[in-house]
């Protein structure tokens, strides 16, 4: 649906023909009155010929006022329809993202809770990662811990970022100490992980890999290429 923000042509057209009338009212007057005064009318207007030219300038000039009312109307009806429009629009962005999600993680239950429920131990059934843009890596990880006795799995997980910066191969470890906390896992059954990195300017990332460790030791790992 497209709105205009301009009048339609009718109510334009209207406008202009009460203003050229009431202009056109006011030049006659003004012609009839210089006449008299200068003497080149037969005679001066009458009192009843200036009662009947005000009460049509009345006249004119309320229709004017009604108009003017009508097309301010007009335009904010406009403006609220534009500004629902945007609403819309920005609602419908954001139930799109989310129904992506949603078919994402079903997507991920679909294909592993068949096959893998009683398997023993942590896994990693998925790591996601691309890049948002040049300077955010963005990724998700679906972690899973089968077995009939599992109990509550308590760790971390790490990211190895491996990159190509100024013509070299480097790798990227997060998290930085000041941000552990943030990588912590605690779960009995499954835990979906997921957050943005920052990547150094000019740094091309090439994969990733995501490491699960328990009180220091490695349960599993997982790598993805972009």
């Amino acid at each position: 649906m497209t709105i205009k923000s301009h009048l339609p042509w009718p109510l334009r057209a209207v406008f202009l023909a009460i203003v050229l009338g009431l202009g056109g009212a006011i030049a006659m007057w003004a012609y009839d009155a210089g006449r008299n005064f200068t003497g080149f009318g037969d005679k001066g207007p009458s009192v009843e010929q200036y009662a009947a030219l005000r009460a049509e300038l009345e006249k004119v000039a309320k229709e004017r006022d009604e108009y003017q009312a009508t097309v301010d109307a007009a335009e904010s009806q406009l403006n609220i329809e534009k500004s629902l429009q945007t609403q819309l629009s920005t609602q419908i962005k954001s139930l799109e993202v989310q129904n992506n999600k949603l078919k994402e993680d079903l997507a991920f239950f679909e294909s592993v809770l068949p096959s893998d429920a009683g398997k023993q131990g942590v896994t990693i059934r998925r790591l996601y990662a691309e890049m948002v843009d040049p300077a955010h890596l963005r990724y998700r990880v679906l972690l899973m811990q089968g077995g009939k006795n599992a109990g509550d799995f308590n760790g971390n997980y790490q990211l190895v970022v491996n990159v190509v910066q100024n013509g070299k191969n480097a790798m990227i470890t997060f998290p930085k100490p000041d941000a552990a906390a943030n990588f912590r896992l605690s779960f009995k059954h499954y835990q979906r992980v997921e957050g943005v990195l920052d990547i150094p300017a000019g740094a091309v990332v090439k994969s990733v890999q995501i490491k699960v460790l328990e009180r220091g030791t490695l349960r599993a790992q997982q790598s993805e290429n972009l």
